[in-house]
């Protein structure tokens, strides 16, 4: 075997590769049938229409703040979850990671039940003139509730990978709890946590059963545009199938233009740990 032929050998068999391009396949396949179904002439008109750019508004303006409460909340949970160790670390893993296997109806009922009118905190929230359910604030919700699993997840796997020697170092050079966090943890993981953040956001472009259970389907208030497609479904075939593509459209530009996926676990662990030319993480 010469020289050539060991570079380009990848270690894939052909049957793996064979099982690759059907799986492939199957993916773009319906994403191909629905490209040839739309309507190309009327494509701009059904697309710009007043409610179709308000849907995507929406979507974008929510599934944005969202993926901010996934990052808020996430980074600590995922930061517990794998630096931690406590009774019940097992369960709470579970019960966070529970909507990715739950139907979304499911959550926007127990939102619902959580913050309706009647719920458990929307009771007390009434009394104080706040009101979440049927809002712009329950689609934000119902969103991060399906989107936050994705960031912990990626997060976590990434800080369990990087481990946490540079973090010990830190500490014994004296850099604070947060600083070390700051300083050492969290450009570690970055690439982790930003992929995290672009499959929450993605997550949260596309949900429809929280959102709709949770939020309902008002005009300009919480009709995203999954909801948006589902309507014109029943009214205007051709408009759903163009909304369709350019939510396709979307998330594809986001996913592929913003995942790179989990770097080396050191990478940029010598910049982080160097605090700068000195060497030194200040406390």
């Amino acid at each position: 075997m010469n020289h050539r032929s060991v570079s380009a050998y990848n270690g894939i068999p052909r049957w793996v590769m064979t099982l690759a391009a059907a799986g492939a396949l199957f993916v773009v396949l319906p994403l191909a049938a629905m490209v040839a179904r739309v309507n190309w002439p009327q494509f701009l008109p059904l697309i710009t229409s007043e409610s179709s750019l308000a849907a995507l508004g929406l979507s974008l303006r929510t599934a944005t703040a969202s993926t901010v409460l996934c990052v808020v909340f996430g980074v600590p949970l995922a930061l517990v979850l794998a630096r931690g160790e406590f009774p019940g670390q097992r369960l709470l893993r579970s019960f966070i990671l529970l909507p990715l296997v739950l139907p979304p109806v499911v959550g926007g009922i127990a939102l619902l039940y959580t913050f309706g009118r009647q719920g458990l905190l929307g009771k007390s929230l009434e009394l104080a003139g706040i009101q979440i359910a049927f809002s712009t604030t329950a689609v934000v919700l119902a969103q991060a509730f399906v989107a936050l699993p994705f960031l912990v997840v990626s997060l976590e796997g990434a800080l369990r990978s990087a481990g946490n020697r540079y973090e010990a170092v830190a500490a014994t050079l004296g850099a604070r709890p947060t600083t070390v966090l700051r300083r050492v943890t969290l450009p570690l993981v970055l690439p982790g946590l930003a992929s995290g953040a672009v499959l929450s956001f993605a997550r949260s472009l596309g949900e429809f059963g929280a959102t709709l259970t949770f939020a309902g389907s008002l005009q300009g208030v919480t009709r995203t545009l999954p909801l948006e497609i589902y309507l014109q479904r029943e009214t205007d075939a051709d408009a759903a199938v163009a909304l369709s593509l350019l939510l396709v459209a979307v998330a594809v530009a986001v996913v592929g233009l913003s995942y790179r996926g989990p770097g080396p676990a050191g990478s940029g662990s010598n910049a982080a740990l160097s605090g700068g030319k000195t060497g030194r993480v200040p406390s």
